[in-house]
């Protein structure tokens, strides 16, 4: 199958820790042909999606690869393409989706660009109220105070932020707290998400990635010293772990909508007992995986997208 990847600049990529190199790998391991493009290079031409595509070659076995010059070629000239740019989740974003809807007729398109759309990484999660830790939605500081009141210890995080960027952790006694609510809200102009504070973060988080809605994949994330987020790229380290039952119970709720949802590469954050978000824009964790669980979820992946599209091809 000729596959596209939507993808950041590839030259900036660190092969050794992302997980769309991961999936490239394992398309040229299986002969499919490749290519690559960025989301800027992604434009209509007489209501038919096109991108400036540059052809990919990978070297499986020294990890590495090449490129040829770009050249403008419909998105319907591809059996699979993976939006795998990372957020922020933006207008710009946003609108690379619009034009990524246009080839849904002829070209598997994952994950779907309609599901990327309505699911928000943060505020998705809310849609199932009794898997999620108490959360508050606003952009009114008197609110943001009076939760932190009924809960002590709380934490704010902007609603399109990414990576661990802009959460903070206070309490009610914080004399930053409205501070930090006038930061996060624009003087009550922007809206920010509230939670109560989960003491089990101290531990860590946990990431598991769901392959067209099953958990196949799974490892524990604990924060740097002196830091309470569990992001890997400001320092958090990753570990085995194991699923529990509430975990299991979490992804049995959510997993058959992702899969309708056509959401076939998601991961999931668990802190305790309770999801606080579903990543679908560009999930990651493949390489850890992989060294932790001996799991190539890229091949259960792109099995995945192989299956999808038989289907859409079929009568």
């Amino acid at each position: 199958m000729r596959t596209l990847f939507v993808i950041d600049p590839i030259d900036t990529f660190n092969l050794q820790g992302d997980s769309s190199w991961m999936l490239m790998v394992e398309t040229a391991r299986r002969g499919w042909p490749q290519a690559w493009c960025l989301v800027t290079d992604l434009r209509v031409r007489n209501g038919k999606a096109v991108t400036q595509a540059r052809t990919l070659e990978v070297d499986v076995n020294a990890w590495s690869y090449r490129y040829d010059a770009e050249r403008e070629e419909p998105l319907d000239a591809f059996d699979v393409v993976w939006m795998r740019k990372d957020p922020p989740f933006n207008m710009d974003y946003i609108f690379a989706t619009y034009i990524l809807d246009l080839a849904l007729k002829t070209t598997l398109i994952l994950n779907d660009p309609r599901s990327i759309k309505a699911s928000n990484e943060k505020m998705v999660a809310l849609q199932w109220p009794e898997l999620c830790p108490p959360t508050l939605v606003t952009n009114r500081i008197s609110e943001i105070v009076a939760f932190a009141d009924a809960h002590d210890r709380i934490v704010l995080k902007p609603w399109d932020g990414n990576g661990g960027r802009g959460v903070l952790v206070t309490d009610r006694n914080d004399r930053n707290l409205r501070s930090m609510a006038e930061l996060l809200t624009s003087e009550g102009r922007a809206y920010c998400i509230v939670q109560r504070y989960l003491p089990e973060v101290r531990q860590g988080d946990k990431r598991i990635i769901l392959v067209d809605g099953e958990p196949m994949g799974w490892f524990h994330r604990v924060p740097a010293e002196g830091d309470h987020r569990g992001n890997m790229h400001v320092g958090a380290t990753v570990h085995a772990c194991e699923l529990t039952a509430r975990d299991q119970e979490i992804c049995a709720a959510i997993g058959p909508r992702l899969k309708a949802e056509g959401l076939v590469f998601v991961g999931i954050d668990v802190i305790g007992d309770y999801m606080t978000e579903i990543n679908v824009t560009s999930p990651t964790g493949l390489h850890e995986v992989r060294r932790l669980q001996g799991r190539h979820l890229e091949r259960d992946i792109v099995s995945a997208s192989f299956e999808r599209r038989q289907r859409m091809l079929s009568p």
